[in-house]
């Protein structure tokens, strides 16, 4: 049952504790404040002379994306041709060109940002913008300017005059406007609108104003590393630019600088293409006017050379007048054969045969036809009533005769004229055969002219048409980005974060006495309260004596300190540690300790005391013969106890002396120290003597000697009825709680329980006590621990 009791106890007691672990900083309350307020101190100077707010301005601006929406490029001019393709705008693209150096470089030549104007303070200067009293204008930069730090100090006199130096010497008096030279090149001195506000006080008879100009390369990755620029979502082509800066203004018309000289670079690239594209196009006019000439005299001397106008046109004309001619062949042809047809009728043909009529278009031969054919019809019709020999017959034979030779005559001047027209025929039908025969090669042979003539024509039509598109983007050419919001800067400072430096200077100001009690109570083995013996060993403990009593003092009836509160409690919870001794015999209370110094006998005398006080008859002996210390506390003889147990005498009385101030409080002294302690301890002489002191005395209080340094002790820890095992706070090192931890165990000494002696109050250590604390002495408001 008791080691389940001790297993629960410890399981209870290993538990970690938060309120004793708060307890253990709270005492140190004063630390804590004091750090506090000292970091608070530190920031608010820091703030104040050692830092300079920086205030953020924002600008939002929209830049064109192909990808999500935008206007054409220029160079759309050469997209239905496929020249120039993938030049694309983007916005990833566009973020690095507006963070690029140059482009920043750029800003601060234009604004002159390598300038700072500066007012110099007891303890800080401050940047000084629009608002400074002076501007310094350079009619001309040496080669040096962006290279090399200058520094001027301007003071001025006067409403007029002013005097200028450097850190070396002083370089002169001038007046406003006059044109001073320096090492970083001309300049002249204006004043502006804060010079005189500046100057209202009529108290101020001068004012001071430093002109420092930075390299260009430092200011340039000072403010490239400050600029943020970033698109706002994915989905859209927004960018905003930030720029943190000490001076509001200056990060304003950086970035309304910066987003102007962007579009106006955008500008002067677009333009410079379109100039170029421009160039280009009147170059390649010029070259194909030329081409276009050469072509169309080409073109005009192939159709001199060939006689033609429109090779189709008359090749269409050829082909019909082969046709008719073909035709008239045909024809031709045709009469020839009536003809010969006809001259061998008229051969063969009798004086009665009439001659076909008709068939020749000869009007000539056709008359003279008709007229032998109407003699040879009235000769047949005579002849049909006469004989051959009538003389009319015979007449119209003469005339038929006749007539028949003039047919034959005609017939034969036409076939003459039918043969010569047919011969003209067959040779223009030769000549026209060549033409048309020719034709195939000549259209061929003008098609490669024309083709060449359409395509320089084409190209002239083409490049006149982009060079008027060219003139027209260069007049209308639209910026890269618009603008959204205009720079803004906000009224808070970013930085620094008064609240957050104010929070980590109170954090460090708890944190540092907090480390140094942490370390301390690392490093620190010591015991300090119950809880570390009570981790140790699971013996009954009585109580905590405080740090109260003064080192010689025996508590009293008008003790009212908490040490004194402290021993009546531990007195009474001593009482319940004796209920196993029965009625009529002293109760035996012995007391020791591991170490000497840690309070054995002051807590040994006052625990005496203390049962005294309360009308107990209480013997307080001294066993702790090596080294007695009962003198400090008590007036005692010499002779005492080792005298006793050295000789033969048989009284203890003689030794035993009568504590004054008490009424039944007798103290046995130790006596003189022996030679050999163990073997007087050892004796039967000493159970003897406490069996007849048990009979005289209600109480016997015994300091004994330290257990770890000799077994004094030990010898005579039978005789107890009870033993107190002192630990001083603050004093014995917790690797020692293995000393009582063992005899504990091993149950060497009856009855063992502990009592902490001499805790400190002040840092949390045992209950403390409140009564009697009205007559303590009043202790400073520092040096009192935190109330709870």
């Amino acid at each position: 049952m008791n080691q389940e009791f001790n297993t629960i106890d410890e399981q209870n007691d290993s538990s970690f504790s938060i309120r004793e672990q708060i307890d253990k900083y709270l005492i140190y309350w004063h630390w804590f404040a004091v750090g506090a307020v000292v970091a608070l101190v530190v920031a608010f100077l820091y703030l104040r002379y050692y830092t300079t707010p920086n205030y953020k301005a924002v600008a939002t601006i929209l830049v064109k994306d192909d990808k999500k929406g935008g206007i054409a490029s220029e160079l759309a001019a050469f997209s239905d041709i496929g020249m120039l393709t993938g030049v694309k705008s983007n916005v990833d693209n566009e973020v690095e060109v507006l963070k690029s150096r140059t482009l920043v470089e750029n800003v601060v030549k234009r604004l002159d940002l390598n300038i700072y104007y500066i007012a110099e303070g007891r303890v800080k200067s401050t940047f000084l913008y629009k608002k400074a009293p002076i501007e310094v204008v350079f009619l001309n930069k040496k080669d040096d300017f962006y290279k090399k730090e200058f520094n001027f100090i301007i003071e001025n006199h006067s409403d007029n005059k002013f005097t200028i130096s450097n850190e070396d010497k002083k370089l002169g008096e001038y007046a406003f406007g006059t044109t001073i030279k320096s090492e970083a090149g001309d300049f002249i001195v204006k004043k502006n609108d804060a010079y005189s506000e500046l100057n209202h006080d009529k108290t101020v008879k001068s004012s001071l104003t430093r002109v420092k100009i930075v390299p260009l390369t430092k200011v340039t990755e000072s403010l490239k590393a400050r600029l943020m620029v970033s698109p706002l979502s994915k989905n859209t082509s927004v960018i905003e630019l930030s720029l943190t800066d000490p001076v509001k203004e200056k990060s304003e018309d950086f970035l309304d600088a910066l987003v102007r000289m962007y579009n106006e670079d955008a500008i002067a690239d677009k333009n410079f293409i379109s100039e170029n594209t421009s160039r280009f196009i009147s170059q390649r006019l010029e070259l194909i006017t030329q081409e276009l000439d050469g072509v169309e005299k080409n073109v005009e001397g192939y159709k001199k050379e060939n006689k033609i106008t429109d090779i189709a046109s008359e090749a269409g004309l050829f082909l019909e007048n082969a046709s008719q001619y073909e035709k008239n062949v045909i024809e031709t042809e045709t009469q020839m054969k009536v003809v010969a047809s006809m001259k061998d009728f008229l051969k063969n043909s009798k004086k009665g045969d009439l001659l076909p009529s008709n068939l020749t278009t000869d009007a000539t031969a056709s008359s003279s036809i008709d007229d032998y054919n109407k003699l040879v019809l009235e000769r047949n019709r005579i002849l049909k009533s006469s004989t051959p020999n009538n003389p009319v017959i015979i007449a119209l034979d003469e005339k038929i005769a006749a007539l028949k030779i003039s047919v034959d005559e005609s017939l034969a001047r036409m076939q003459s004229a039918l043969t010569i027209k047919k011969r003209d025929l067959d040779r223009q039908e030769g000549l026209l055969g060549g033409r048309i025969s020719r034709i195939p090669t000549q259209e061929r042979e003008f098609r490669v002219l024309q083709r060449q003539q359409q395509i320089k024509e084409s190209l002239y039509l083409y490049l006149l048409q982009k060079r008027e598109e060219t003139a027209i983007s260069l007049a209308v050419t639209a910026p890269n980005a618009k603008v959204i919001d205009a720079a803004k800067a906000s009224d808070i400072p970013v930085s620094p974060k008064k609240n957050m430096i104010y929070l980590g200077a109170l954090l460090i100001g708890l944190l540092i006495p907090f480390g140094i009690v942490y370390l301390m109570d690392l490093l620190d083995t010591k015991v300090k309260t119950r809880q570390d013996i009570e981790a140790k060993i699971k013996a009954p403990f009585l109580g905590d004596i405080p740090q109260s009593l003064s080192a010689n003092e025996l508590i009293t009836t008008t003790s009212r300190s908490s040490a004194a509160e402290a021993l009546r409690i531990a007195k009474t919870n001593l009482e319940f540690m004796l209920n196993h001794v029965p009625e009529g015999q002293a109760k035996t209370i012995f007391l020791t300790s591991t170490f000497p110094k840690e309070g054995k006998t002051f807590i040994t005398a006052n625990i005496a005391a203390t049962i005294a006080l309360s009308g107990k008859k209480v013997l307080l002996i001294g066993m702790d013969i090596r080294n007695p210390r009962l003198d400090d506390y008590i007036t005692i003889p010499a002779k005492g106890l080792t005298n006793y147990l050295s000789s033969k005498e048989d009284n203890i009385n003689d030794y035993i002396i009568k504590h004054s101030g008490f009424e039944e409080f007798y103290v046995l002294p130790s006596g003189v120290i022996p030679p050999n302690p163990a073997e007087l301890l050892m004796s039967k002489k000493v159970n003897a003597l406490f069996d007849q002191l048990k009979k005289e005395y209600d109480y016997i209080v015994v300091d004994t000697a330290p257990v770890s340094l000799v077994t004094d002790t030990l010898l005579i820890a039978h005789l107890a009825d009870v033993f107190i095992y002192v630990i001083r706070a603050n004093y014995l090192d917790k690797r020692m709680l293995s000393v009582p931890q063992t005899i504990y165990r091993e149950k060497k000494l009856p009855n063992m329980c502990f009592l902490l002696n001499d805790t400190d109050t002040t840092k949390g250590y045992g209950y403390g006590y409140g009564y009697g604390a009205d007559i303590e002495e009043e202790k400073p408001w520092w040096k009192k621990p935190f109330s709870r």
